[in-house]
């Protein structure tokens, strides 16, 4: 478990390149036969990869949580980018095809990773502390709460897949889904917005191999970038503005943590006034 403490913005004009990817990008998500996270002191979120690649693989108790069990005191939202693969959940046993996100609840001792017949699996981990239990839920791709948003002709066309939300999957902090761009469409999200009492991480798929995303970040007035391959990760802080365009179509995972579980709760950054 890597360690990763917390910034203000104050830090961000200061940073050059290296710093700015050593503090928010995560270069290497998914090691096969490991469970490889990242402990964020922003909103203490656990975020990384399992990659069964032909074997069980455990969901470890790590030391820095100071915790009997993983879930003793978390609540984590897992989601396949990979080929078919199943959890087990104390037990019970859930099959996830590529796009599907499974929640695991707070007390659930034993959680253990596998790839299905013929599959390849890479399970992609999203954790927060949790304060009540709630039970262990499955939901395919395209089964949860669809918005299509976007327009082609400012090329951010884009199917959103909510998941973990007030209205679907419940849990404690966690808010949790899958965003697919059309062809042609680059952008994200536009306008950019901020939202101050959330943190929120992005996992980039489906990135072409000779394709990146530029994704934006620090405060509206004083952007920063980040250059972003395939199957990374990027915190973004709750004071980060979070926008990206590619140079392709691609999709990715939209986790956040924090004050509430309203999805549409954000402070926008118009493009006329980012610097």
């Amino acid at each position: 478990m890597e360690q990763r403490y917390a910034t203000s913005p104050d830090q961000m004009p200061g940073f050059g390149t290296e710093e700015l990817r050593r503090r928010f990008l995560v270069e290497t998500v998914f090691v096969p036969g490991e469970v490889n996270v990242v402990y964020t002191h922003h909103d203490r979120i656990v975020l990384g990869g399992a990659v069964p690649a032909g074997k069980q693989l455990a969901l470890p108790t790590f030391d820095e949580l100071r915790a009997e069990y993983f879930l003793q005191n978390r609540e984590i939202g897992i989601v396949n980018v990979g080929g078919t693969g199943t959890v087990t959940a104390d037990g019970d046993t859930y099959t996830l095809p590529e796009g599907a996100c499974l929640y695991v609840g707070k007390g659930t001792r034993d959680v253990v990773f596998a790839d299905a017949e013929g599959g390849a699996a890479q399970f992609y981990l999203f954790s927060a502390p949790a304060h009540t239990v709630y039970p262990t839920q499955l939901v395919l791709r395209g089964e949860g709460n669809v918005r299509e948003l976007g327009d082609q002709l400012t090329s951010n066309r884009r199917t959103l897949n909510q998941y973990i939300h007030e209205k679907g999957i419940r849990s404690c902090q966690i808010v949790m889904g899958v965003t697919e761009l059309h062809p042609g469409s680059m952008w994200n999200t536009m306008p950019a917005h901020t939202h101050d009492r959330r943190t929120e991480c992005y996992l980039y798929f489906n990135v072409p191999a000779d394709a990146r995303v530029i994704h934006l970040a620090g405060e509206p007035s004083e952007t920063r970038h980040l250059v972003i391959a395939d199957r990374q990760a990027v915190i973004s802080p709750s004071w980060s503005l979070h926008s990206g365009v590619g140079t392709a179509a691609y999709s990715f995972v939209w986790a956040m943590a924090g004050e509430n579980q309203s999805f549409d709760d954000m402070d926008s950054a118009p493009v006329t006034g980012l610097r």
